[in-house]
C-alpha cells in the first residue's frame, strides 16, 4: 500500500510540473487511502485552476475604455491621413496636365512662329582663286588658311563658294592630290576639298571623305558649327543625313543616319550613299524604333525655314567659267569685284537681287585673274561687274590677304544687304 501511493504520488508530482500551475505537491507524509489522495489532489487542481482562468478573464477598467476611445480617435486620423494623400496626388496630377498644357502652347506658339517666319528667298555666292594656297609654306598652313576662309563665308552665310584656277587649267573635280606649293590647279583641289570637310556635319565625314593627304591637318581647324552641325539631341526640322544601305519593309522609304540616336525612315526609296537634306515630322513616336521625315530639296531650311544650312562648292578652271557656269538658270544678277582699285563701298547702296556673286582676287589681285583668263578679253576689270569696290579704303598695309579681304569686304557688304531686304533676316 505505502508502495502504490508513493507511484501515485509522483505521478500527481510529474502533472503538476508540466502544467507550471503550482510546485510540486508532496504527499510523502500522507498515510492514507489512495481514493483520499486522489479526491485531495482532485479539489485541489479545481480550485488553482479556477483561480487561473479568474486571473485570465480581462477586467473591464477606465483605462480599457480610454483605450477603445484612443482607437477611434486613430481610425479618424487615419482616415484623414489617407484623405490628405489623396487630395495631394489630384494636385500633383492636376498640375502635371496643367504643365503639358502649358508645353503644347508653347510647342504650338513656337511651330506658329517658325512657320510665320519667311525664308530667305537670295543667295550669296562668293569666288576667289585656288593660288592663295601657293602663300602658304607648309601643310598646316595651307590647311589652316582654308579653315580661315571657310570660317569667314559662315559668318556670313554664304551659300556658295567658287574656287576658278588663275592659271586657265581644266579642274572640273576634286579627284587628286595637292602636290606642292606652285603645281597649277592642285591648289584649287585641295582648297575644295577641305572646304567641303569643314561644311559637312561631323556625323556624316566617314561617309564621305575618306582617308587623304589633303586632309591630314584638317582635323585640327575650328569647327564651323553652323546651323546643320547638330548634336545627336538638338531637335530641329530639318536634318541632314546619309542613305544607309540596309533593306527596308516593301512599301517604305529608304533609312537615313541623321546623326540621331534612332535612324529616320524617309517617304521614298533611295540610293545608298546618298546626302540627303530630310524634314522631320512633327509628330513622331517617342517609343517607336525608328522616326519619320520626308527628303526635301537642300535650299528648303533657307528658302522656308530661314535657316542658314551651310554652302556648296564648286570648281571653275577659269575667272569666266565663274559666269557661265552659274547654277542659277537666271544666273547672277548681282556681280561685284573687289579691288583696291574700285569705288568707295561707303558710297554704294544695293537694290534688291536674287543671286549676288562676290569675286576675290589672288596673290596679284583681281586684275591679274582677269589677265590670265584667255576668253577675257577686257583691258578694264571694272566692265565686268555691276559693282567695282574698294572694301577697305585707307588701308594700313600694302597689301590685303584673301582671307582678310573676305571678312572686310562681306562685313561691308552686310550692312548693304540688310537695308535690302529690312524685312528678311540674312541667315539663321
Amino acid at each position: 500500500m505505502y508502495i502504490y501511493q508513493v507511484c501515485v504520488n509522483d505521478m500527481f508530482r510529474a502533472i503538476m510540473f508540466d502544467l507550471r500551475l503550482v510546485d510540486y505537491f508532496y504527499f510523502e507524509n500522507v498515510l492514507c487511502e489512495p481514493e483520499v489522495s486522489v479526491s485531495v489532489f482532485t479539489c485541489w487542481l479545481q480550485g488553482k485552476m479556477t483561480d487561473s482562468v479568474a486571473s485570465k478573464k480581462p477586467k473591464l477598467s477606465s483605462s480599457q475604455g480610454e483605450d477603445r476611445v484612443d482607437w477611434k480617435k486613430w481610425k479618424a486620423e487615419r482616415k484623414e491621413i489617407k484623405k490628405q494623400i489623396k487630395e495631394s496626388k489630384l494636385i500633383q496630377q492636376l498640375d502635371k496636365q496643367k504643365q503639358e498644357e502649358e508645353e503644347k502652347t508653347e510647342a504650338a506658339l513656337q511651330q506658329s512662329q517658325r512657320e510665320n517666319r519667311s525664308g530667305r528667298s537670295y543667295t550669296v555666292s562668293v569666288a576667289l582663286p585656288g593660288s592663295v594656297l601657293d602663300n602658304a609654306q607648309s601643310t598646316e598652313l595651307r590647311t589652316y588658311l582654308a579653315g580661315q576662309i571657310a570660317r569667314a563665308c559662315v559668318v556670313f552665310c554664304v551659300d556658295e563658294i567658287i574656287v576658278f584656277d588663275e592659271q586657265d587649267e581644266d579642274v572640273k573635280t576634286v579627284e587628286g592630290e595637292f602636290n606642292g606649293v606652285g603645281k597649277k590647279g592642285q591648289a584649287c583641289i585641295q582648297l575644295a576639298r577641305i572646304l567641303q570637310f569643314l561644311e559637312c556635319p561631323q556625323y556624316l565625314r566617314k561617309s564621305f571623305f575618306p582617308m587623304h593627304k589633303d586632309l591630314q591637318y584638317a582635323g585640327l581647324l575650328n569647327p564651323l558649327d553652323s546651323p546643320h552641325h547638330m548634336r545627336k539631341d538638338d531637335e530641329c526640322e530639318y536634318r541632314e543625313g546619309v542613305v544607309l544601305d540596309r533593306p527596308s519593309k516593301p512599301g517604305k522609304g529608304s533609312l537615313v543616319n541623321c546623326g540621331m540616336w534612332k535612324e529616320v525612315q524617309i517617304d521614298k526609296q533611295l540610293q545608298s550613299g546618298l546626302r540627303v537634306t530630310v524634314h522631320m515630322n512633327k509628330i513622331q513616336n517617342k517609343d517607336g524604333r525608328l522616326h519619320k521625315g520626308v527628303v526635301v530639296a537642300p535650299h528648303k531650311p533657307r528658302t522656308e525655314g530661314g535657316l542658314y544650312w551651310g554652302y556648296s562648292v564648286r570648281l571653275a578652271s577659269s575667272l569666266s567659267n565663274v559666269f557661265t557656269e552659274c547654277p542659277h538658270k537666271e544666273g547672277y544678277d548681282l556681280t561685284i569685284g573687289t579691288s583696291e582699285k574700285g569705288s568707295d563701298v561707303d558710297k554704294t547702296s544695293l537694290s534688291p537681287f536674287k543671286h549676288m556673286l562676290v569675286v576675290f582676287g589672288g596673290l596679284q589681285g583681281l586684275e591679274a585673274s582677269v589677265d590670265a583668263d584667255q576668253n577675257l578679253e577686257v583691258a578694264d576689270p571694272g566692265v565686268l561687274f555691276d559693282l567695282y569696290l574698294n572694301t577697305c579704303p585707307n588701308q594700313g598695309s600694302r597689301t590685303i590677304r584673301t582671307e582678310e579681304a573676305i571678312l572686310i569686304s562681306m562685313s561691308s557688304l552686310r550692312q548693304k544687304i540688310t537695308a535690302a531686304f529690312p524685312d528678311k533676316s540674312n541667315g539663321s
